[in-house]
């Protein structure tokens, strides 16, 4: 089996992950014993998660097995409200349970080198709202953008309104010790993503071949599953500077990823969805023989990507299209390199965690993960189909031996609730729609809301 047929085969038979929602949507943590402490890792060598979190950490952990699985529970709804245009409406996402696994290996070569895999993902919480919110037939706003549906979902597309994102990563790794207390690390970042949309109808008007109907020229909705594939690296340094502390730093490149063919009218750059570059900067302090402080700085490049981080007020049109925007938006500002996206910007995310030996046999683990929003009032339309915007979490663990060789991993984190409030996007569109009334405001304002919990457990074997 080659590595094309591999990467698909590790989804089929369970390493789907297709809930995430932390900081954006990336995981607030990898591996059970980093989650407990709300993600901290980069200066920690606890397991096998080198892959995902610091490569450079893998030949301080010895031989060993990681195998676990996250119960993830999103609860995201999305409103439209004070419009006078006849489209306010309610959605609730009707999923709110994933099973999320994770598994790691480190073998050691020598006293000194070591090699290993973490295997790990990302996603975009397989948002999935219900439609027929908001009423059709002549005159109404929706019926501007997507004639002759009876009734609309909130983005005046046909049924259902949902997308689904999965990127998984197998991360191979080698790592180094450089001298006694310094090791050096690198992980080739193998990724693979599968991404479907369902409901988009209402944006026809603003791809290149407007109006287009539901046919083998559609790139833009309701096409299934498409899949890409890509590579990116991380590399890692950890120094154990005093008996006491301990720093870690990592960075991973952008992943290039092949291209969404089937939702090209979608995605800015012609079905164009990289996955982002990071950073992370770590810090241990072993204040006790029991207690250990930790804290990670992260930075997340979202707005490195365009079809995440583009505006979507963006107007460019592609060559040839209407200009000036003619109803219900500039025709073809999808799709394009500079066109529309969903205005993520880069976070930065602050990471305490602290860990406490009980006894020999349960070490008590507990954390607090402060994200920035990628999102912006500006964009909170494209957004009700991604709604990751929690920003506040807390998490607790622990870890239980259970043997010399073997030990018992669980996490808990909740995402305390955030929303967003902020001008529907359509005001700037229903005015120069011929039948409905003008003026800003007319379509009212429109609110997004998130809150997250999970619950994880993982077998750890020393060997």
């Amino acid at each position: 089996m080659n590595l094309k047929q591999l990467l698909p085969a590790l989804l089929m038979t369970g390493f789907a992950v297709p809930a995430l929602a932390t900081d954006g949507y990336i995981s607030h943590g990898y591996g059970m014993t980093a989650k407990g402490m709300a993600g901290v890792a980069t200066a920690m060598t606890k397991d096998s998660f080198g892959g995902a979190n610091n490569p450079a950490s893998m030949v301080w952990v010895g031989d060993r097995l990681d195998v676990g699985m996250d119960f993830f529970s999103p609860h995201r709804h999305a409103e439209r409200s004070g419009s006078m245009a006849g489209i306010d409406g309610y959605a609730q996402s009707g999923k709110t349970m994933f099973l999320i696994p994770e598994f790691g290996y480190n073998k050691l070569l020598n006293r000194d080198m070591a090699v290993g895999v973490s295997v790990y993902g990302h996603g975009g919480m397989n948002t999935t709202y219900q439609g027929g919110q908001l009423a059709g037939g002549a005159g109404t706003v929706c019926n501007s953008f997507n004639p002759g549906v009876p009734r609309y979902n909130l983005l005046c597309g046909n049924g259902e309104l949902s997308q689904n994102l999965i990127q998984l990563v197998v991360a191979p790794t080698f790592s180094m010790k450089a001298n006694p207390n310094n090791s050096f690390g690198a992980a080739l970042l193998i990724g693979y993503q599968k991404f479907a949309a369902r409901g988009l109808d209402g944006f026809y008007g603003f791809t290149p071949a407007p109006f287009t109907p539901l046919a083998s020229n559609n790139s833009l909705t309701n096409r299934g599953y498409d899949s890409s594939h890509g590579y990116g690296v991380r590399v890692g340094w950890q120094g154990v500077v005093s008996d006491s502390i301990t720093l870690g730093a990592s960075i991973a490149t952008k992943m290039q990823m092949s291209r969404f063919d089937k939702y090209r009218d979608l995605f800015a750059g012609r079905g164009n969805f990289d996955i982002p570059a990071n950073l992370s900067l770590g810090i241990a302090y072993k204040a006790t023989p029991s207690i250990t402080l930790a804290a990670d700085f992260k930075r997340i490049d979202y707005s490195g990507i365009k079809s995440v981080g583009n505006p979507s007020t963006n107007n460019s049109a592609w060559p040839g299209s209407a200009n000036p925007p003619t109803p219900p938006g500039t025709v073809g500002s999808l799709g394009c390199s500079s066109c529309r996206g969903f205005g993520w910007e880069s976070v930065n995310v602050i990471k305490l965690g602290a860990e406490y030996q009980y006894n020999p046999s349960l070490t008590l683990r507990m954390g607090y993960d402060r994200t920035d929003n990628p999102i912006q009032s500006r964009d909170v339309t494209f957004n009700i189909i991604a709604p990751g915007i929690v920003q506040d979490h807390l998490t607790a663990g622990f870890t239980y031996s259970l043997s010399k060789n073997s030990e018992l991993t669980m996490a808990y984190m909740h995402a305390f609730k955030n929303s967003m409030t902020a001008p529907s996007l359509f005001n700037n569109w229903v005015t120069t729609t011929p039948g409905v009334p003008g003026g800003m405001g007319i379509a009212g304002n429109e609110k997004i809301s998130l809150y997250e919990d999970s619950i994880g457990i993982a077998y750890g074997l020393k060997f």
